[in-house]
């Protein structure tokens, strides 16, 4: 084997197609996959696990799939530790953790996008560039009114998927009042962010907090 093969096996790190892409493999399920749907953690100086979604905090890196119950997994039978080779203290809730890290990534992003003029408020704009901008993502509160949605999102009634609404980029992951701290206005309930590269970054946050819960999409959709 050569150095780089036995540096891979080490971090179990495979290769994979002509651009031999790095794949990683999970500690839960044994499955290697491209990291981009994975959870990655390291452990610290002090031997305290943390979640790294960001991928930059130094040391080994330890993957697991971008599913809460591998994570729950992962914590239930001592795996990090196993992975680490050395005892690592879990927290209980890290799951819970995870996903609460991975909903700041998303709301920060937002903050971006109205900091930075590509995120529009209000219930008539948001519909009105909808109606016009077909790339534009639509953001509606989990908890809002289903009616006030349906309104919103009704569009050309020859574009629209099996659930009756439009086949386009709709996020409906956050709670009225997580999007009202994050974007400084009372009851916020829609929003629209139009396109580039900050909306393609939430998307793809976006997509794996969806993955992480194993929510089904109910109609609405995040990506195409």
């Amino acid at each position: 084997m050569t150095n780089n093969g036995q540096m891979n096996a080490v971090l179990n790190i495979t290769t994979t197609g002509q651009d031999r892409c790095p794949l990683r493999r999970c500690i839960a399920t044994g499955d290697t996959q491209p990291p981009d749907g994975m959870v990655r953690f390291v452990v610290g100086p002090g031997g305290l696990l943390c979640p790294d979604l960001g991928r930059e905090l130094p040391g080994r890196g330890i993957w697991v799939g971008c599913r809460r119950n591998l994570v729950n997994q992962a914590v239930t039978k001592s795996l990090f530790a196993r992975a680490a080779k050395r005892p690592v203290m879990v927290p209980d809730d890290m799951a819970d953790l995870v996903e609460r890290a991975m909903v700041r990534r998303c709301l920060d992003l937002l903050g971006l996008g109205k900091r930075a003029g590509q995120l529009t408020l209000g219930f008539e704009k948001v519909r009105a560039i909808l109606g016009k901008d077909f790339t534009a993502i639509a953001i509606t509160a989990a908890d809002g009114a289903e009616n006030g949605r349906r309104k919103l999102l009704s569009g050309d009634p020859d574009r629209v998927n099996a659930s009756g609404y439009p086949d386009r980029n709709v996020v409906d992951l956050f709670t009225v009042a997580e999007l009202s701290l994050v974007l400084g206005r009372e009851n916020v309930v829609h929003a629209v962010l139009r396109k580039g590269g900050l909306a393609d970054r939430f998307l793809n946050e976006s997509r794996q907090l969806r993955k992480f819960r194993d929510e089904e999409m109910s109609g609405l959709k995040i990506g195409r």
